[in-house]
């Protein structure tokens, strides 16, 4: 792996990506800086995904549909739980992302620059499986509402079943990149988690492609 460049000052976000507008996380997203990437983007995909999921809960919350309450509270706290982690993992990835690039710095000659690379890439690698985990309790959340969801907003269900895709594909490509790196650096049996997690990903896109499609399937009628 070529040494990526080195976050500049304007990169990231500080107060974490929580505390700036989307038209300030957008600019930078935009901007030739090393983060926020892919990485974050999944990783909000994930939060976004959640959000949805939480909002079509609690517009399911009339009285016909009190015989789901019960199940409705339970979506809607495991939402909520499953936006707060996933946007935080979207400052991890950051500050992976910012801990390869100090370990591409050392010396050359230092005997701890390889570990110390070997670590950092470990750790990038890391996030964006959490991010899978995420993204696959998002669309199991997803799944568990549509049922019983209001149907004046089930093509949020959709909404959120895509963006869970979203983060699951697009953390495929960080968890892959990272492990050509660790290849030969680490035992195989270090990387199989990041294995299992590339399996799931196949996994959680056949189960969104088909909550999709019963998605439109009920818009249609």
């Amino acid at each position: 792996m070529s040494q990526p460049p080195a976050p500049s000052p304007q990169a990231g976000t500080e107060a974490g990506f929580g505390a700036v507008t989307v038209a300030a996380y957008l600019e930078q997203l935009g901007a030739k800086v090393p983060a926020p990437g892919g990485g974050a983007v999944a990783a909000l995909h994930a939060a976004q995904g959640a959000a949805l999921v939480a909002m079509v809960a609690r517009y399911t919350t009339r009285a016909k549909d009190a015989e789901h309450r019960p199940e409705i509270d339970r979506v809607i706290a495991a939402a909520d739980a499953a936006r707060v982690r996933a946007l935080a993992l979207a400052d991890a990835d950051a500050a992976a992302f910012t801990a390869v690039g100090a370990a591409y710095k050392l010396p050359k000659e230092s005997e701890t620059r390889q570990r110390a690379i070997t670590e950092a890439l470990l750790g990038a690698a890391r996030v964006p499986a959490e991010v899978v985990d995420a993204a696959d309790e998002v669309l199991a959340l997803a799944a568990d509402l549509l049922p019983i969801g209001n149907p004046n907003v089930v093509t949020d269900i959709g909404a959120a079943a895509d963006a869970a895709r979203a983060a699951a594909t697009s953390s495929r490509l960080n968890i892959e990149i990272n492990l050509v790196s660790l290849r030969g650096a680490v035992a195989d049996n270090d990387l199989a988690d990041f294995a299992a997690a590339l399996a799931r990903v196949e996994e959680i896109t056949a189960r969104a492609d088909a909550l999709h499609t019963e998605v439109v399937r009920a818009v249609r009628g």
